[in-house]
């Protein structure tokens, strides 16, 4: 995938930053001591090596690894003038190896990963390392509480650019606010950071007994590595599971399934037309698709019935939001919503199900949701009857508002329709 044209300006940009503190620590560049050449190569080893390993993470387009705890203990260690080439070799080495196959299909893409990649890491670090030049704090010895002091905020200024720089392109080639994507991203992972910045400071105590007392940080940095992955791999899996279980309700009622996609982007709409914050349109996305997979408990002579429900069976499937809450409500990427998927058949009069609640007493992501599965519900065929047509649909929902919908959901729905 091409990137945009604004996108492509902010990678440019940020490749003349990377250029302009090449150029500047450059004029600087010396080893100084046998020592400090080789901490240089094994830093850009290290680097290289935790670059490659790194971790996808999807939900933010972007990757993770510990990398950012070897570049800062290279800053405090070697200087901002050496670690700036730690971190270009480094980066370069590795996207280069981890970008080729871009080359196959597209060589524009392959450059702009390449040098976005490449400038988001020297430009974190040359910015970071000017401080400690400005303070003449530079190479960093920690021996007393103010060093540590240095030492941090050298840590919380550079995973701080490192991680807007990345946000932003993320945040224009998806077109969401930047600031909610870094907020999200440094609270999902502060506590890694905080692991991080401590690594980074064993490598520089280590550093100051010998060069290869070093090497004992490496246990640590692979732990954390570990745990990444581990977190990371988790949500995957749980993904795939409910992925899995879509695929079963497909094959039992192709309905269930294709519905909850469109409530889904529906309710989106809907919560974008009454300009909730981002956090909530996300949750209500991830509420909605998963809103109805409780009805796996839900036996097909029910399910699947083309008449009326009895009394007994209808009890049978008002249970299903109960079921759905209970399958997700133990699992870290849906525990948020489950309150929300078990009120979504509640109704503003309180003539729902499971618990009868009302008005204001629904969670809001709960009434977004409902007017988007009962209009869907409406224009779409269903065993007991054919669908409606849209204009019978919406005059339908006219009659709900205050009834089964909260009239400002309800007027937000009409307004995305007359909009479509």
């Amino acid at each position: 995938m091409e990137l945009p044209p604004k996108a492509r300006v902010y990678v440019y940009c940020l490749g003349l930053l990377a250029c302009g503190a090449l150029a500047y620590y450059g004029r600087q560049f010396s080893f100084g001591s046998v020592d400090r050449a080789i901490a240089f190569f094994l830093f850009i080893i290290l680097g290289f090596l935790s670059e490659v390993y790194a971790t996808w993470i999807p939900v933010y387009g972007s990757e993770l690894s510990s990398s950012i705890a070897i570049y800062l203990g290279s800053l405090l260690i070697l200087g901002p003038v050496l670690s700036v080439f730690v971190v270009f070799c480094a980066t370069l080495g590795s996207e280069t190896v981890m970008r080729w196959n871009y080359l196959r299909s597209s060589r524009s893409r392959f450059a702009h990963a390449l040098l976005f990649n490449v400038s988001q890491f020297v430009v974190a670090i040359g910015a970071t390392g000017l401080v400690f030049v400005l303070g003449h704090r530079a190479p960093l010895e920690l021996r007393s509480a103010g060093d540590y002091l240095w030492a941090l905020a050298s840590f919380v200024s550079c995973s701080l650019l490192n991680t807007a720089l990345v946000m932003g392109i993320v945040a224009i080639t998806e077109r969401k606010s930047f600031w909610h994507v870094l907020r999200t991203y440094l609270r999902d992972f502060v506590l890694q950071y905080l692991v991080l910045s401590v690594l980074a400071l064993l490598l520089t105590v280590l550093y100051s007994i010998s060069i290869w007392h070093m090497f004992l940080a490496l246990i640590p940095l692979v732990l954390v590595h570990v745990s990444f992955r581990s977190y990371l791999r988790l949500q995957t899996e749980t993904r795939k599971t409910f992925e899995r279980i879509s695929r079963l309700l497909d094959e039992r009622d192709h309905y269930t399934a294709v519905h909850s996609t469109a409530v889904a982007e529906l309710a989106v709409k809907i919560a974008l037309e009454m300009k909730l914050p981002e956090t909530e349109v996300e949750k209500i996305e991830i509420a909605a698709k998963v809103h109805d997979i409780g009805k796996v408990a839900v036996p097909d002579a029910i399910l699947l019935k083309p008449g009326s429900l009895s009394p007994e069976e209808w009890a049978v499937m008002k249970r299903h939001p109960v079921v759905s809450a209970e399958l997700i409500e133990g699992l870290g990427l849906y525990a948020p919503v489950a309150e929300a998927v078990r009120r979504e058949h509640e109704r503003w009069d309180g003539r729902g199900y499971p618990d009868g609640l009302a008005g204001e007493g629904i969670p809001r992501i709960a009434r977004v949701i409902a007017a988007a599965d009962i209009y869907n519900a409406l224009v779409t065929d269903r065993p007991y009857r054919k669908a409606f047509p849209p204009a019978k649909a919406k005059k339908m929902i006219e009659e709900l508002r205050g009834v089964d919908l909260d009239p400002a959901v309800a007027d937000a729905l009409l307004r995305v329709l007359e909009s479509a």
